[in-house]
């Protein structure tokens, strides 16, 4: 293998500026650290499943209105069902461009229970 080079990694150094995995995620609310879960996903999927303290901000919803109560100090890591859905990235890009600081849980709501992580819903 050759050296590495600069740019691959400010490449890694970016992606997790982006996203957490489910690990991280668990962690950091183990932790106590200032990070709010979104399920960018609809008010219904979310009363059928989500994951434990998350708060539903559905992604079509979401504008300066929705998230006025929000606070801008913490971290929101967003989430849908898993790779096959984009409505955390549509959550995380609407946050991003109200002002809050985001990142996107890798895999979402499918990657969090293959873990063995808990969830709560109907």
């Amino acid at each position: 293998m050759g050296p590495m080079t600069a740019d691959q990694l400010n490449h890694y150094k970016h992606k997790l500026d982006f996203e957490m995995d489910s690990w991280d995620v668990n962690e950091a609310l183990g932790d106590g650290e200032p990070i709010v879960v979104v399920d960018g996903r609809s008010a219904e999927a979310y009363a059928q499943e989500h994951i434990p303290g998350a708060i539903s901000l559905p992604h079509r919803t979401i504008d300066a209105e929705s998230t006025a109560s929000l606070d801008r100090s913490l971290t929101y890591v967003c989430y849908c069902d898993g790779i096959g859905c984009n409505a955390s990235t549509k959550t995380a890009m609407k946050l991003l461009m109200l002002g809050f600081e985001v990142r996107e849980l890798i895999g979402g709501l499918d990657w969090w229970k293959r873990d063995g992580y808990p969830t709560e819903g109907s």
